[in-house]
């Protein structure tokens, strides 16, 4: 049993809620209703957790801004542990803030995420069929995976697979401005943008477009608050 067995709960939940409303579009949507609901489901659930990534931007900009003042500080403090730390935590007192900014934030966001990619990725939820992932997508369902894709049905895989890689290419750009030349990593971590489109052709069709959502929102949504 996986040790995320237990998000299972709550993705069941999810599941009949998004079947639901799945059946509730489909006169409309017909075929790509589910594919639909994947996507709304996905900018929802983002949308509702926009205060804690608005928390989260906010303690990043905070890191951001003291860092200069920490490193100093761990120069002038260099073989005094105890003062360091003293000197560190009247920092961030001063910023009116802790070491943990926007890091609670991210932690309180990875337990809705998991379930959205639960949902959106196993043929099975806590021993019942996934019935989400008998949907379709230009007549292809979406719990296959590229590796079972038919001829025909490799283009619409390319294409999600495209948009990802534009996306990761516009992250990548701005990751690029925005890091800083001395941190450790700097020159490797803006390469991280395009792990998506890596990730994406291991996981089932209905799983690529939940990241395709939630990659673009989170590109978006970063792109107002740190403007």
């Amino acid at each position: 049993m996986s040790v995320f067995a237990f998000l299972d709960v709550p993705a069941e939940y999810a599941q009949h809620a998004a079947t639901a409303l799945a059946g509730g579009v489909h006169p409309l949507l017909g075929a790509t209703a589910t594919a639909a609901v994947i996507v709304l489901t996905t900018a929802l659930v983002r949308l509702a957790l926009h205060p804690l990534a608005r928390l989260q931007v906010r303690g990043e900009k905070l890191r951001t801004r003291i860092a200069p003042q920490l490193k100093e500080l761990t120069k002038r403090h260099k073989g005094d542990p105890a003062r360091l730390r003293e000197a560190q935590v009247a920092l961030y007192r001063a910023e009116g803030a802790s070491p943990l900014s926007g890091l609670l934030p991210s932690l309180l966001m990875w337990p809705f995420i998991a379930v959205l990619y639960r949902l959106f990725s196993l043929p099975v939820l806590g021993g019942h069929a996934n019935t989400l992932l008998t949907g379709t997508l230009a007549g292809i369902p979406l719990g296959r995976h590229l590796t079972g894709a038919l001829p025909g049905q490799l283009p619409v895989f390319l294409a999600l697979y495209a948009l990802l890689a534009l996306v990761g290419l516009i992250g990548f750009r701005r990751a690029r401005r925005g890091a800083d030349p001395t941190a450790p990593g700097a020159s490797v971590l803006p390469y991280l943008s395009f792990g998506t489109v890596l990730f994406a052709a291991f996981v089932p069709l209905s799983a690529g477009l939940y990241l395709l959502t939630t990659t673009s929102w989170t590109l978006v949504e970063r792109a107002l608050l740190r403007s």
